[in-house]
This record gives structure tokens, sequence and C-alpha cells, in this order.
């Protein structure tokens, strides 16, 4: 079918109502409706955006951000140890959600980060069904040549993944054209380990971006009982209490530019899968959370349900840059601010060549102790933090058994901190100058301690929540920054890179003291778009909002498969953990119908 319009969905019955046509959305979708016996619906706010060349031809990475078509340009409130700063915190909006906008790396946790949310009391989800899941969504494509991909330029080589695994419907490959600064940035075996070229979500051979439209909608079309709404804004689940329960009966919406409310209603069940940033919101909207949120704003509350809208966690980072020297004769995606130069390479990409066929590929995990050498005293400061605040009762019992195994990754040296290379400027500080080419090294830390909240501030739906992720609330947050930033200069000021950077530009050499990086990166510090956890797979009385088969507590079928589940945040860019939860979350619902 699938695109309908409002006569079609306004009033009318369906068994599954999918609430978010994003990542997440579109894989149940597809898999719900291989049942041709069941109807599924999607509502999704944004645009179809399908074959749109913004979001099909890569290395247009953020291009997107701050246009409303494509995108949400939500905003935390002021920082209280960030001085205050707002940090934007852009999200994909359309058919494939983030999966359209994103910088398209796919890359994997760690095996125990994953293994920690069995830990966590969720029986089954650890790394073998990850790794499964994983399998089940997408393919590895490699590239044409049987041996390593040779660069362009000067025969400089690359390394390629090739596994077997894999049968999915999303193709995930390597870039096809890697430039000669990332292959010889590669060359550098310092302390990090885990340095490698990343897999990105392309197509290798249509040479276009691939994503959960791509690989789950577009195939089945022609499904009569597949059916997506466009533009159609979620406001809150309508429900009724049976047996001390409480059952979804459908969603209350509003279309396009109609101000008029529409209804959807659900035979079997509703899903929730508008990302971590809104799946709280329409369930507090509809009276599902905590009491005093809720009666704040005199929505009544028909579910108490504490965890809903806490315990989010994020990935944070900074972006220093440095010019590349004259001489080095490498293409950059600098050159895409310039209209002509942008024009010229998009007729490139037309014949796979120029910058649109690169990608973001240079990823390397670290422990703290390879970078930082305070790693232990920072480490034992954070313990004795925990422990105090766990013997002043200061932590729910869900957070005392996160932080108890976030210390156990430190302890086993785990890979939690990022050092990400980009071939572009990538700083929100000050503009680049014209004409010239940069490239970033961005720091991130992948394990935060500090924990935040979404929460609304008004039943009106088209108001966002309050968007507080408590940024450097924890004080490891912050070291672990500054050591970081340390390094990274230090590497810079060391072959390969010396031979390829120039000047660095941000921070700028007048940034030298710790008083005076700390001041640089409380001004820098940003999202790395990957806010997990606002309504985490826990036990109940641990500040649970779903169980394992992530069904929310106390209702009879309403679900939730996004990153707002995930319990404990994980070293790893999140796209192909979503597909996992997706895919999972599909099979549990399936196997549910069928135990019926």
């Amino acid at each position: 079918m699938p695109f309908v319009e409002i006569g079609d969905v306004d009033g009318k019955t369906f068994d599954y109502v999918v609430v978010g046509g994003g990542t997440a959305g579109l894989i149940l979708a597809a898999r719900l409706s291989e049942n041709a016996s069941l109807s599924v619906l999607v509502l999704e706010a944004g645009d179809a955006n399908l074959d749109d060349s913004l979001i099909m031809r890569p290395g247009q990475y953020g291009h997107t951000f701050g246009r409303p078509q494509y995108g949400w340009s939500f905003r935390t409130v002021p920082q209280k140890f960030v001085n205050g700063k707002e940090c934007i915190w852009p999200r994909g909006k359309g058919l494939g959600g983030s999966s359209a906008t994103n910088f398209a790396i796919w890359s994997k946790p760690p095996t125990e980060d994953i293994n920690d949310w069995e830990r966590l009391g969720n029986s089954g989800w650890n790394w073998e069904t990850y790794e499964k899941y994983c399998d089940k969504a997408a393919s590895y494509v490699p590239l044409k040549s049987s041996a390593p991909q040779v660069s362009k330029r000067d025969g400089n080589t690359m390394k390629t993944w090739r596994s077997p695994r894999g049968i999915g419907p999303l193709k995930i490959a390597h870039p096809q054209n890697v430039s000669d600064i990332e292959l010889k940035l590669q060359e550098d075996r310092g302390e990090p380990s885990g340095t490698h070229i990343a897999l990105n979500t392309v197509d290798p051979e249509k040479h276009t971006r691939t994503y959960s439209a791509t690989a789950y909608l577009q195939p089945n079309l022609s499904r009569p009982n597949l059916l997506v709404l466009t533009k159609a804004y979620a406001h809150r689940l309508i429900t009724k209490t049976e047996a001390t329960l409480l059952t979804a009966t459908g969603v209350e919406f509003s279309c396009r530019e109609e101000t008029a409310l529409q209804f959807a209603h659900a035979n079997k069940e509703v899903i929730l899968c508008a990302g971590a940033l809104k799946s709280p919101q329409i369930l507090e909207l509809s009276g599902i959370g905590r009491p005093e949120v809720l009666s704040n704003i005199g929505i009544p509350v028909k579910l108490p349900l504490h965890g809903v809208g806490e315990n989010v966690q994020d990935h944070i980072c900074a972006g220093m840059v440095s010019q590349l020297k004259d001489d080095v004769p490498d293409e950059t995606f600098d050159l895409l601010r310039d209209p002509e130069q942008a024009k010229e390479h998009a007729e490139l990409f037309t014949k796979a060549e120029g910058v649109s066929m690169m990608g973001i590929v240079n990823l390397t995990l670290a422990s703290l102790h390879s970078f930082s050498p305070r790693a232990a005293e920072l480490i034992d400061d954070e313990k004795h933090i925990i422990e105090e605040n766990i013997k002043a009762r200061n932590y729910h019992p869900g957070l005392v058994d996160q932080y108890r195994l976030m210390l156990e990754r430190l302890d086993r040296k785990e890979s939690g901190w990022e050092f990400l290379g980009m071939p572009v400027y990538m700083s929100f500080l000050r503009p680049p100058e014209p004409g010239k080419r940069y490239y970033s090294i961005v720091p991130i830390s992948n394990y935060t301690f500090s924990r935040g909240t979404v929460h609304v501030k008004s039943d009106d739906p088209t108001v966002d929540p309050i968007f507080d992720p408590h940024y450097l609330e924890h004080d490891i947050d912050l070291q672990g920054l500054i050591d970081m930033v340390k390094y990274i200069r230090k590497i810079c000021d060391t072959a390969p890179y010396k031979d390829v950077l120039a000047a660095e530009v941000v921070p700028g050499p007048e940034v030298q003291t710790d008083e005076e990086i700390i001041a640089w990166l409380k001004k820098a510090l940003s999202t790395v778009f990957h806010v997990a956890g606002s309504l985490s797979m826990l036990p109940r009385e641990k500040g649970g909002v779903v169980d394992s088969e992530l069904k929310v507590y106390g209702t009879t079928n309403i679900r939730v498969a996004d990153l707002s589940v995930v319990p404990l945040h994980f070293s790893a860019h999140p796209q192909a953990t979503v597909y996992v939860i997706g895919e999972l979350a599909a099979d549990i619902i399936l196997e549910r119908l069928e135990l019926r």
C-alpha cells in the first residue's frame, strides 16, 4: 500500500499501531507485516523523504541539521556543571528517523557491555542474542576487489573486514574512497588499541546511504496490510483499565496542518518507537509516569511508574581541529561548504568519485588507562564518591547496580573512550576559514557516570519536554576529557599525524593549562546524539519502565522499542544496537502472538 491519508486511518482499527517510523519503527512494521493476517499502521510525524539526495548521497554529514523537513532541533536546559550551556540535540524526523540523518557509522559494543544488560535483570539480553539479531538486520557487502582496497592516490592500502556473517536487508560496507590521510593515520599504533577502518551504512554498488527506509520499507511497499501515515504527530495513548492493568486501545494524534484530533485504534498492541527523547513524553502525556511530574502540570495519573524519563545517559564530546598542511593533497568534506565545489562533487558522485564516496571511518577505542597517566587516581576517586553515596542512600537500587558494573568496566580496562577522526572542520565555536582543509579528532566519552532526565513541562503535546542530561555532574566525566585533549595534542605532534597536520585551530595554542582546557571544554561540550535510557529495561522496583519483553510495567499491550530501553549505555555508536532492538522486539511480539 503503504502510504495512506487521514481518512484511511482516523477511527479505524489495526492490529498494531507503531508510533514513530524511525529506525526501529520501520523494522517492526516490516517484520510484523510479514504475517499477512496482521494489519500494521505506522504513524510518523515527519515527511517520507524517500530518495532525497540530501539523505541518500554520503558525505553530507550534518547538512540536514537545523532543517525542519529532516529533523527535530531539540535543546537541553542550561547545564549547571557546564556554565549554563544549552546543548542542541538534533534528531532525525521523517521515515528512517536518525538512520536517515546520522553519520552512518556501524559499530558494535564490547561483549561485556551487552552482557551487563542481562546482569541487570534482563534474561536473554546478552551478547549471543545481540550477534544473532545484528546478523538478522544487516549484511556485509564486500567491495568489488577481492584484494585489500587501494587508495586512488598513491597505492596505500587499507585492511577490510570480510565477515561471512549477516543476512539482513540493511547493507553495510566500507566506503569506496578512503583518503590518504586516513590511511596514514591508521599507521599509528600507539597506546590506544582498537584503531580500525569503520563500517558504514552504505551500498557500495549504488553508492548511497542505506537506512531503515531503504532496507525495511521500500522493498515492502506493495503489502496491503502495511500502512504508513506521514506528518502524523502522536499526542498520547488512549487507554482503559482492566483488572488493575492498563490497556492501550489506540493513539490520539494530529495530522499535517489539521487542528482536529484524530484517532487510530489498536486491536492488539501499541508500540512506541519515537526515540529516547519523545517516547517518555508520550507515556507521560498518557498519564503514565512519576506522579509528581504529572500532577504538576495537571495530567491525571493512570499508572504510577517512577522510572519514566529517568536514567538518561549520553555520550559527550568536544571537537579538536587542525588545519592540513598545504602540501597534503587530500580532499576533505570541507569542500562541500563551497557551493561551486558542492556542485562539482555532486557531478563526481554520479561517476562514483569525489568526497561523497568517502565516509567517517577512523575510530580508535581506548581504555582510560591507555591515555591518562592518572587513570588509577580518577577511578579510585569515583569509587569513593559512589560508595559514599550508596552508604548515604542517595542512589536508587537500579543506579547502584549500574554504577557497580561501570566500575567493574573500568577495572577491566574496557575501551570506554573514543578518538574519532574526521576529515572535516568539526567545531561549533568558530567558523572555519573558507578554502582551507581540516582534520578533526573528536574525543568522546562513552562511559559517562552522569545521569539526567526527560520530563514533560506541559500537557500540550507540541511543547517539547525538559531535556536535562546533567552533563559533567560526575567529575570523572570532565577529567577523562581533559586527559583526552592532552593525549590528542601529544599524538598530533608525533608522526604520522605531524607529517600531515599543521597548526591546531581548535582549541588553539592559547589554551594550555588545565583551567584553560576546562574552560574551553565547557564551551565546546557537545552531545554525540546518543541519548539512551529514558525508559530503561530494568526490574520495576529498580527504576525500570519496561520488562525484558519490552512491555511497559502495569500494562497489557504497550511496548517500547527504541534507544530509550537501554538500561546501561555502551561504548559504541548506537545505530547497530537500535537495529538489534527493533529486530528482537518483532520476534518477541510474534512469539507471544503464537503462544496465545
